[in-house]
């Protein structure tokens, strides 16, 4: 019975950090979103003016 509750913990903290990566990765691809949306509205301000 220990050694169930072993692999539980363990695979907890796998899932746990494939979660953590998942949604970093996430954040990280929005961020980068906003980021090239915010230059594209600025070189087209620039061209305009």
């Amino acid at each position: 019975m220990q050694n169930i509750m072993y692999a539980l913990e363990i695979m907890g903290k796998g899932m746990a950090s494939i979660f953590a990566v998942i949604f970093l990765l996430t954040f990280i691809v929005i961020l980068m979103g906003k980021i090239t949306d915010y230059k594209r509205k600025n070189k087209s301000s620039q061209e305009e003016a």
